[in-house]
C-alpha cells in the first residue's frame, strides 16, 4: 500500500511538490472557490511527505505552508505598502517575514506528526488529518490569531457545507484532509491488489461527502415568516483619505446623502467607522440622524469610542458599533482586535520605527468579553466588526443570544486583491454554522446580504457608491455547533493523538 514513486526523488522536487500543493490550496477559496482542490492538495502533500524522514518532515510542513500563505495572503502587501506609509523594500520585507512566520506553525506541526507517528506510514495517514486541524486551531488562537484560510471555508459552496451547522469550519477541515490521506491510501492499496479494503475505504469516505448535501436540507433553526426591511450603504471611501481631517465631515455627507430615501427602513446599516469621529465629539451627527429616522427605524453604523476603563483606570479608544434609534440599541466594542492595524504589539519599541507601526486609529483596546446583542425592533443583531467574523466559535457563541448576525468592515485596507473575496467567503461560513441571516456593510465592498444557508441573496459590487436595501429575517433555535463549538472535534483529534501514536499502536 505505501509503495510511493516520490520514495527516491531528491528532495528538491519533494519540497516543490509541497510549494506548489500548498499554493493549489489558495484556489479554493473565493475568488476562484474550486473547492475540489482541497483533498487534492492535501492528497499531494501525503504524496510528498509520507516517504521523508520524520527529521525532514519541519521543513516539509514549513514549504507547505509557505506555498500556502505566499499566494494566500497577498493582499497583506497592500495593506503595509500602500496604506502603511512604507517603503517598497521594507513592505516586501514585513510580508515576507509575516508569511515566513505563519508557515512557521506547519513545520512545528509536521514535525510534532514526526514525533508522534515516527516512520510508521498507516500511523501518519491516520494522524496526518489530526495534526493539520491541531496546526489551524493553534493558528487561530495564538496571539490573538489568524483563522485565515482554513480548508473548510472553502466547502461553503462544496458538498460539505452541509456539515457546518454540525461541527464547524473545524470539522469540514479534518473531513478534507482525511480524503486527501484516504486518496493516497486508495492509491496504495489499488496498487496493492487489495481490493476489499480499497472499497471498504472508498464506500466510507465517499458516504461523508454524501452525507452533505442531506445534512444541508435539515432547517437546523427557524427562520421567521415576517421580513424587517433594511438598507446598507456603501461609501466608496478612498483609503487615502479616511483619517484625513479635511475630509471627515465630507465622509459624513456622503453616507447621510446615500440615506436619504432610506430613513423610514427597519434597519439601515453604515459600514465600519462610517462616522469618523469618537461618540464623545459626534453628538451633532447623532442627534440628526435620530430627528431623520422613521417610527420604529434603527441606524446601525460603525463608530470609534472614547470612554473610560475602570479596568485600565484610563480612557480608552475602542473600534465599535452603535445602534441609534427611537429605543436604545446599544453599543458593541470589538474584541479580536488586529494586530499592528488596531493595536500594535510591543508599541513601546516599535511606535516610530517606520510609518506602518504608526498607522491612525491603531490604539485601540479590547472590548469586555460578553456583550449585549444589539437590538434594532424585533432583531436582536449579534455584531462582528471586520477580522472578528473570521473566529468559528466566537460568532458562534454570541450568535446563541441573538437571531441575526451583523458584520461591518472597510476592506479599503486590501485594495483590488483577493482578501475582500475571502473575508466575504468566511462570513457566509459563519452564517451557514449559525443558521441565521446576516447583513454585511462595509466601505467599498463586497456590501452583501446572506441567507441561513450562507448564500448571497443580494450584494453591491466593488468599488461603487451605492445602496442596497431588501427584507431579511429572523431566526431562533441553535444548530449544534452552536452548543458545542469546535470541541468535539479538537476531542476527537486529541483521541487521535493519543491512542495512534507509537506507543499505543505497534509498528507493524
Amino acid at each position: 500500500m505505501l509503495s510511493n514513486p516520490l520514495a527516491r526523488t531528491p528532495r528538491w522536487l519533494n519540497g516543490l511538490i509541497l510549494l506548489l500543493a500548498g499554493a493549489l490550496q489558495t484556489l479554493t477559496f473565493s475568488p476562484w472557490d474550486w473547492w475540489w482542490f482541497g483533498p487534492l492538495s492535501t492528497a499531494l502533500i501525503v504524496f510528498a511527505a509520507l516517504p521523508l524522514a520524520a527529521r525532514h518532515l519541519f521543513l516539509a510542513g514549513w514549504l507547505t505552508g509557505l506555498g500556502l500563505f505566499a499566494s494566500g495572503v497577498t493582499w497583506i502587501y497592500i495593506s503595509i505598502s500602500e496604506y502603511g506609509n512604507t517603503s517598497t523594500p521594507i513592505a516586501i520585507t514585513l510580508m515576507a517575514l509575516f508569511v515566513a512566520g505563519l508557515a512557521l506553525v506547519h513545520g512545528l506541526a509536521f514535525w510534532f506528526w514526526g514525533k508522534l507517528a515516527k516512520d510508521t506510514p498507516v500511523r501518519r495517514l491516520i494522524l496526518f488529518p489530526a495534526v493539520w486541524v491541531l496546526a489551524d486551531w493553534v493558528r487561530g488562537w495564538l496571539l490573538t490569531g489568524f483563522p485565515w484560510l482554513y480548508l473548510g471555508t472553502a466547502q461553503v459552496d462544496g458538498p460539505l457545507a452541509g456539515w457546518a451547522p454540525v461541527t464547524g469550519v473545524h470539522g469540514i477541515t479534518l473531513m478534507v484532509t482525511a480524503t486527501g490521506a484516504a486518496l493516497y491510501a486508495l492509491y496504495g492499496l489499488v496498487r496493492a491488489r487489495r481490493v476489499t479494503q480499497a472499497a471498504i475505504l472508498g464506500a466510507c469516505t465517499l458516504a461523508i461527502w454524501l452525507a452533505g448535501p442531506a445534512l444541508n436540507r435539515i432547517p437546523w433553526t427557524q427562520v421567521s415568516d415576517d421580513t424587517l426591511s433594511f438598507a446598507t450603504m456603501q461609501g466608496n471611501i478612498p483609503q487615502q483619505i479616511k483619517w484625513d481631517p479635511d475630509f471627515l465631515r465630507d465622509q459624513l455627507v456622503i453616507y447621510l446623502g446615500l440615506t436619504e430615501d432610506d430613513w423610514n427602513r427597519d434597519i439601515i446599516l453604515w459600514p465600519e467607522t462610517a462616522i469618523p469621529i469618537t461618540q464623545d465629539q459626534a453628538g451633532p451627527i447623532i442627534e440628526h440622524i435620530q430627528s431623520k429616522l422613521g417610527e420604529g427605524s434603527t441606524l446601525i453604523s460603525g463608530i470609534p469610542w472614547y470612554t473610560y476603563s475602570a479596568a485600565r483606570e484610563d480612557y480608552t479608544f475602542h473600534n465599535s458599533i452603535m445602534a441609534i434609534g427611537a429605543q436604545d440599541g446599544g453599543v458593541y466594542h470589538k474584541q479580536k482586535l488586529v494586530p499592528f492595524g488596531e493595536y500594535v504589539p510591543l508599541e513601546q519599541w516599535l511606535r516610530g520605527v517606520i510609518g506602518f507601526f504608526d498607522l491612525p486609529m491603531s490604539s485601540f483596546s479590547r472590548g469586555p468579553e460578553y456583550q449585549d446583542p444589539l437590538v434594532a425592533g424585533d432583531a436582536r443583531l449579534t455584531p462582528a466588526i471586520c477580522y472578528e467574523v473570521a473566529y468559528a466559535d466566537f460568532v458562534a457563541r454570541n450568535a446563541r443570544r441573538g437571531n441575526m448576525l451583523v458584520t461591518i468592515s472597510n476592506d479599503g485596507w486590501f485594495g483590488d486583491s483577493i482578501g475582500p473575496h475571502q473575508h466575504l467567503q468566511m462570513a457566509r461560513m459563519r452564517a451557514l454554522e449559525t443558521g441565521r441571516y446576516m447583513l454585511r456593510g462595509t466601505n467599498n465592498g463586497v456590501t452583501a446580504v446572506i441567507d441561513e444557508k450562507g448564500q448571497i441573496a443580494g450584494q453591491i459590487p466593488q468599488f461603487e457608491r451605492a445602496v442596497m436595501d431588501g427584507e431579511i429575517r429572523t431566526a431562533s433555535g441553535n444548530t449544534p455547533f452552536m452548543l458545542t463549538g469546535s470541541w468535539p472535534v479538537l476531542t476527537l483529534v486529541a483521541i487521535l493523538i493519543v491512542f495512534v501514536r507509537e506507543r499505543v499502536i505497534p509498528k507493524p
